[in-house]
């Protein structure tokens, strides 16, 4: 696992590897004027006990200075180098997972969960960019110390150097130990905050839902719940922190305070130089910060690792719907109509599911036909509207669009060839009439009130303040029902496709409403609708009506003919008649 885990930072390093080289070098210097400037204090303070000259100590001064002040540029171009990788990464890797998250099938981010997905493209996205910025960073500085820190306190005096620097065996150990600790409870504390992230996300998807059924105590007591929990795995880690890095700092400490006694001892037996203690208590000191730093920066490197390994898993899921590595690209004869749907057997079974959704559907629409889709809940009208469109895995040699097998058209073709409105019309927090240009972003304002007076939400909009310009809010809430399916619908009709796909999309409208909109898409475009509908009255128009039992197409024909014949089309005529009846009486 540790080798994949380095394959996978040098693959990310790879592009910016350059950037990285140049970063290094400067390192090297940096550590290099590091252990330099050591040696001409040591000069200076033992010329210091020989009476040296005024001028001699100003220019041995003035060559410290500018010693250092070249160290403190280079190592913040080195800092500016190597975090700018980091910062990169990051942007590039948000990036890919937003594009490659678009091109995962919807059922994948409902069943996934959306806090889960966002907590991997925020917050672990943030934790690699710290590895490939600060970690990378301190480990290599580190590194780069000892390497020349070490050889240059060993040809001063070895046993001092020794001394200084024989506990320090025990600080890694130290590290080690508490390193697994620390990873586990990191990985246990990003699990935690993914699960309160979905919580807040389905509680303000479902707002209303909990207002209407007074539902906040028990939000409330479930958020309280994880949210405890999240503070519990991060007060476990915290612990770990604040053990681990006072025990780092303390064993620092004890060899300095061992130079020191042993090296006073040294001076009086005059087997060492002022110059030569002094050099080496600042060797111990610059090996101070990094060590102690250590810590924290393996902290930070685990769990970038963590977080590495939890965006690769999202990256490395392919979508279970995807194009073919050759396509078949779209034939437009203008001699004959587009738009007509064939199933032959077109099966459906939805992941983890015990038998089919659809169930060896054969049919066939003619191009230009006005088909209903009617049936009980949950008797696969859904899935089918979503079959035409491949929004669910669909069989190869099951579904035909004119003739030509969708699964070897490209989905985007596809896409702009079946046009599907579901019930619930999801609107953008952004202005109407961007809302029903979205399928055409390039529509003018005259295209965008066509196919608003198409869909009948025209004289809606003259009573808006700031008519085509009323920003309608998140999932266009300050809308009616009816008023988002008919935006919806304004911008399937928008989007110039042979076949339209209503899933249920009129339900939040009368049946006067719902017949005058059919009426006028059939008037002005001659396209293929497959209508999905509980609204039987609506249905009765249609050319034809397949009713759906069980995942089944179990009767076919017109309004007239099933309602004559004895069967499942009938049953629900009667019961829907009976129960407007009914409401009739109760007015």
């Amino acid at each position: 696992m540790a080798a994949l885990r380095l394959d996978l930072i040098g693959r990310y390093l790879r592009p910016h590897r350059k950037t990285v080289a140049i970063g290094a070098v400067a390192l090297v210097l940096v550590n290099f004027l590091r252990v330099t400037i050591p040696l001409e204090v040591r000069s200076v303070v033992n010329e210091l006990q020989h009476g040296p000259s005024y001028v001699s100590i100003l220019q041995q001064a003035s060559w410290i200075i500018v010693l250092t002040t070249t160290m403190a540029v280079i190592r913040l171009i080195s800092r500016q180098l190597v975090f700018g990788v980091g910062r990169q990464v990051e942007v590039d890797l948000r990036q890919r997972l937003f594009e490659h998250m678009l091109r995962q099938e919807p059922t994948w981010v409902q069943t996934t969960g959306s806090g889960e997905v966002i907590s991997r493209a925020t917050s672990d996205v943030e934790n690699i960019r710290r590895l490939l910025g600060f970690a990378i960073l301190s480990l290599t500085n580190t590194l780069l110390a000892y390497a020349m820190t070490l050889p240059a306190m060993l040809a001063i005096d070895p046993g001092l150097t020794l001394a200084a620097v024989g506990l320090y065996p025990l600080m890694f150990g130290t590290v080690r130990l508490f390193g697994g600790r620390m990873m586990r409870q990191q990985c246990a504390q990003q699990k935690e905050l993914s699960s309160l992230s979905n919580l807040i996300q389905e509680d303000l998807s479902g707002i209303g839902a909990i207002k209407i059924y007074g539902q906040e105590d028990s939000e409330q007591d479930a958020f309280s719940g994880r949210n405890r929990r999240y503070r519990d795995s991060a007060i476990r880690l915290a612990r770990t922190r604040s053990t681990l890095f006072p025990l780092l700092e303390g064993i620092s400490s004890i060899s300095l305070l061992l130079l020191l006694a042993i090296g006073s001892g040294q001076l009086g037996s005059q087997t060492l130089t002022i110059g030569s203690l002094v050099a080496l208590i600042i060797y111990v000191e610059q090996l101070i910060f990094p060590t102690a730093l250590l810590g924290f920066t393996m902290n930070t490197f685990q769990t970038g690792q963590v977080s590495l390994e939890r965006v690769e898993e999202l990256l490395q899921r392919e979508p279970s719907i995807q194009d073919k590595v050759i396509t078949t690209p779209i034939t437009v004869n203008n001699s004959r109509p587009r738009g007509k749907l064939e199933a032959r057997g077109l099966e459906v079974r939805y992941n983890g599911a015990e038998r089919n959704a659809l169930n060896g559907l054969n049919f066939s629409i003619e191009a230009g036909e006005l088909v209903a889709v009617v049936g009980a809940v949950g008797c696969g009208k859904t899935t089918l509207a979503r079959a035409f469109g491949r929004m669910v895995p669909v069989g190869q040699g099951q579904l035909f669009l004119d003739g030509t097998d969708i699964t070897n058209l490209a989905l985007q073709d596809l896409r702009h060839e079946v046009a599907i409105v579901p019930q619930e019309g999801f609107l953008f927090t952004n202005t109407l009439a961007d809302n029903i240009r979205y399928g055409e972003p390039g529509a003018d304002r005259s295209q965008v009130e066509t196919a608003a007076e198409q869909a009948h939400l025209a004289n809606d909009v003259k009573g808006f303040s700031n008519g085509y310009d009323t920003v309608v809010g998140e999932r266009g809430i300050t809308l009616s029902g009816g008023q988002r399916q008919r935006a919806a619908l304004g911008r399937a009709l928008l989007v110039t496709a042979p076949v339209l796909v209503l899933d249920d999309a009129l339900a939040s409208v009368d049946n006067k409403t719902a017949a005058a909109i059919l009426g006028s898409i059939r008037t002005q475009d001659r396209r293929t609708i497959v209508m999905i509908s509980h609204q039987l009255s609506a249905a009765a128009a249609c050319d034809r009506i397949f009713v759906m039992e069980n995942g089944q197409i179990v009767q076919k024909g017109h309004h007239d003919q099933l309602i004559q014949t004895p069967g499942a089309y009938r049953r629900l005529w009667e019961r829907q008649q009976a129960a407007q009846e009914i409401d009739a009486m109760a007015i």
